[in-house]
């Protein structure tokens, strides 16, 4: 027994090295982006403090049979699934008033918002490019939910004016939660988003949700934080 014992020791031993090593990490990034929700949830939290990291694909993504503005790029034209569904209700409502929505911007890869951030702080500077753009990870776009839309003058580079000023933002503004979508970015709530106001920029978080944080005047971290 005891020479048994000798002989399995060494065996044992690179067992529980080998264990350590390759334990999984309950701290690895790719783990823990988000605290709250689990990963492909419509109301996964994404902001400067809840990153995603840099390998993260929603693994449903399609292309939502809406009007785009000619500079979006293919990668731009993706949605999750279900948002994407939500999205082109979204667009057929606002048609059946004459109001016709352009998508600008959608999904957008970790890499595409690198080059995107880079290109503004190079333009602009760090502190006012943080202003309105996520860093490589904070980005909502990434989760496949998030999309920014606009009007036929803005999808040809024209538009003059706050799209929140448009009777076409106006109209988004106060229907986007009948179809699951709400105003990420709204006034006075940028000590909590992190981000300045964006009429734009609208996610989808599903039609329940939508119309609760919609009637309260909340953002999704005040939701989420309070449900």
């Amino acid at each position: 027994m005891k020479k048994l014992f000798v002989t399995l020791l060494p065996l044992l031993i690179v067992a529980i090295v080998l264990y350590v090593i390759f334990k999984p990490n309950p701290m690895d990034k790719s783990m823990t982006y988000n605290s709250n929700e689990k990963s492909g949830d419509c109301l996964i939290l994404v902001n400067k403090s809840n990153t995603l990291p840099n390998d993260y694909i929603p693994k449903n993504l399609i292309m939502p049979n809406v009007k785009f503005a000619s500079c979006a790029s293919n990668e731009e034209k993706m949605m999750q699934g279900e948002a994407a569904k939500a999205l082109e209700e979204l667009f057929k409502s606002a048609s059946k008033e004459k109001i016709n929505l352009y998508g600008l911007s959608a999904y957008r890869s970790y890499e595409t918002q690198k080059q995107v951030y880079d290109k503004r702080v190079k333009t602009v500077g760090k502190k006012q490019a943080d202003k309105y753009v996520a860093q490589p990870g904070a980005s909502e776009h990434q989760t496949g939910l998030a999309i920014d839309v606009t009007n036929g003058d803005g999808a040809k580079d024209k538009l003059k004016v706050d799209f929140g000023q448009t009777k076409e933002g106006k109209w988004l503004k106060s229907n986007a939660q009948n179809l699951g979508f709400i105003m990420r970015y709204p006034m006075e709530k940028e000590n909590i988003t992190g981000y300045s106001y964006e009429s734009w920029h609208i996610r989808y978080v599903g039609a329940d949700v939508a119309k609760k944080i919609y009637n309260k005047h909340m953002v999704l971290e005040e939701y989420l934080k309070n449900k």
